[in-house]
């Protein structure tokens, strides 16, 4: 296991097994060539080509678009046992962050569409005389994705309806119960991109991520359910565990390897990796495939 391991495990996937999703002319996803056999039922929502799945044109606005994808997943969901029930929340459907959405799609349908989802990732940390020490979650047991792995202090999808800075300090209360006035002192400080194949199709992921420093006396405190329990652990026992380990969250493995980075504690003198797990951390791993975005 290495720090380099897991930006591979995040990018492993395989162009060949999809074809492009567009919507008005745009490609917004990729589908699995399984998938279009199910969406090539609906020819009234979707045109399946040997080269690319598209909505309808008829389907001119992005209400028509989410209600007729709704319908679809619907009946989906109750004819094939391996496509989740919709969870209620939505995702908007972009080619770019900021963009008014083409189409909003419930967040359990993302990867069945291969639409780039956002997130955001708070690595919350105190300093004290001995050195840095960081905030780490545990997810709880019945979480449908990663259960019992470690997480960040905060993280989250990010929603449609909602600004970053907003779903911030929506999650930070909910996760670790941290007050609006503490949770607006988080710096923004990058992203981390990724793209890996998952059961339901493609999951091309940028999480936000945020350093926020907390009070030596502040406690974490879970609200929603979502965690566990949080512990305070040293940098170096942070290190250790995502270079040695799959004991964290797969996506959250990349947040604190570029936390790592960016406060010194991976040395390019010392890490042979070092050029490509900062390559990696933005998607480039260097292997010749189409980009996916």
């Amino acid at each position: 296991m290495s720090y380099l391991d897991h930006i591979h495990r995040c990018n492993d996937h395989q162009p060949s097994h999809f074809r492009p999703f567009q919507i008005a002319g745009r490609r917004v996803g990729w589908i699995r060539a399984e998938t279009t056999l199910m969406l090539a039922a609906f020819p009234g929502v979707f045109s399946v080509e040997d080269d690319r799945v598209s909505l309808r044109d008829q389907l001119a606005t992005p209400a028509e678009r989410g209600e007729a994808v709704r319908d679809v997943i619907a009946r989906l969901a109750a004819a094939h046992p391996e496509i989740p029930e919709p969870r209620g929340e939505d995702y908007p459907v972009v080619t770019n962050f900021g963009e008014p959405p083409l189409m909003l799609l419930d967040r359990a349908m993302v990867p069945l569409f291969g639409v780039r989802a956002f997130g955001l990732h708070v690595n919350g940390f105190v300093r004290r005389p001995e050195g840095l020490m960081m905030w780490i979650g545990r997810r709880a047991r019945d979480k449908r994705v990663a259960a019992g792995k470690l997480d960040n202090v905060v993280a989250g999808g990010q929603p449609a309806g909602l600004s970053l800075a907003e779903n911030l300090i929506k999650e930070a209360g909910e996760e670790a119960s941290i007050p609006p006035e503490l949770a607006m002192r988080a710096v923004p400080v990058g992203a981390v991109s990724y793209c890996m194949e998952n059961g339901l199709g493609m999951k091309p992921d940028t999480q936000f991520c945020y350093d926020l420093e907390l009070p030596e006396d502040f406690q974490p405190k879970n609200v929603d359910g979502e965690m566990e329990e949080f512990m305070l652990w040293p940098i170096d026992a942070v290190a250790r565990v995502v270079r040695d380990t799959d004991e964290f969250k797969f996506n959250v493995n990349l947040v604190i390897i570029d936390f790592l980075i960016r406060h010194g504690h991976l040395d390019p003198d010392r890490e042979p990796d070092y050029l490509a797990i900062v390559r990696g951390l933005h998607g480039r791993t260097g292997e010749t495939r189409e980009p996916i975005g």
